[in-house]
């Protein structure tokens, strides 16, 4: 079952009087469960795509359909509602109020959303159980500027959950990280999508694609290729060469 749908979606920008097509009539489907990487040259469209599929950035046309509703079609509070409570972001740069304390920075998407009619010690006890479970709860008082660049992103991913998202989409999560913070940070969300969580990412880097079940190849505002990745009996180091030989059949 698809959990987002985009239908002959464009975004275009005018710059200098001068039309800029960055999507040119994308369609696709994401499938409640699957873990979706978005790969392509500098330039081609692939963080506009997530930022327009998601509701973040206005499609020129074309429709996005998500929970039974186009979301193109929606005014700004009820895009901002269906972000907050249906949604989840991670981004390369690791955006948090530098006033509050780690488990603050991720309790706010609770504090913020008016579906839930949980107390502030409830939401706080969920926060800390997200962060026992992504190993960061040791940092829970901590200032953002305490912590390392992969506690700081395990921290965005636990605030990225705590209005259960039907779809988690991450732009670039691992582009800021050294090699080490970035594989525990692949391996986190390798696991919620393991627990049922959708996930939607932009990435230039074929070892984070080659844990998702699919990856989509965008070059100039087009998909030119989609690549279905083996089971999860094909060993890593297999699966990454596997996907490396397709990227370069298609020029990467």
């Amino acid at each position: 079952m698809a959990i987002i749908e985009a239908k002959n979606l464009c975004k275009t920008y005018v710059v200098n009087k001068r039309q800029n097509n960055v999507l040119k009539n994308i369609s696709l489907k994401v499938e409640k469960g699957e873990m979706v990487a978005i790969m392509g040259p500098s330039g081609s469209g692939k963080s506009t795509l997530l930022y327009s599929i998601s509701g973040m950035d206005r499609a020129t046309s074309g429709e996005v359909m998500f929970g039974g509703r186009d979301i193109t079609k929606l005014d700004e509070k009820e895009l901002a509602d269906i972000r907050l409570d249906k949604m989840g972001f991670i981004f390369q740069q690791m955006f948090m109020m530098k006033n509050l304390s780690i488990l603050d920075n991720i309790m706010l998407p609770a504090i913020e959303s008016k579906k839930t009619t949980e107390s502030r010690s409830q939401k706080q006890a969920r926060a800390e159980e997200l962060m026992r479970k992504l190993g960061i709860i040791e940092v829970a008082d901590n200032d953002i500027n305490e912590v390392s660049g992969g506690q700081l992103q395990r921290a965005c991913i636990c605030r990225s959950m705590m209005n259960s998202p039907e779809i988690l989409f991450a732009d670039e999560p691992t582009g800021a990280l050294n090699r080490q913070a970035s594989a525990e940070v692949i391996d986190v969300l390798g696991k919620l999508n393991s627990e049922g969580t959708t996930i939607m990412m932009v990435t230039h880097d074929s070892k984070v694609a080659a844990k998702c079940s699919r990856v989509l190849y965008i070059v100039d505002g087009h998909i030119e290729g989609e690549y279905i990745s083996p089971d999860k009996s094909v060993s890593d180091k297999d699966r990454e060469r596997l996907l490396a030989n397709w990227l370069m059949e298609l020029g990467w």
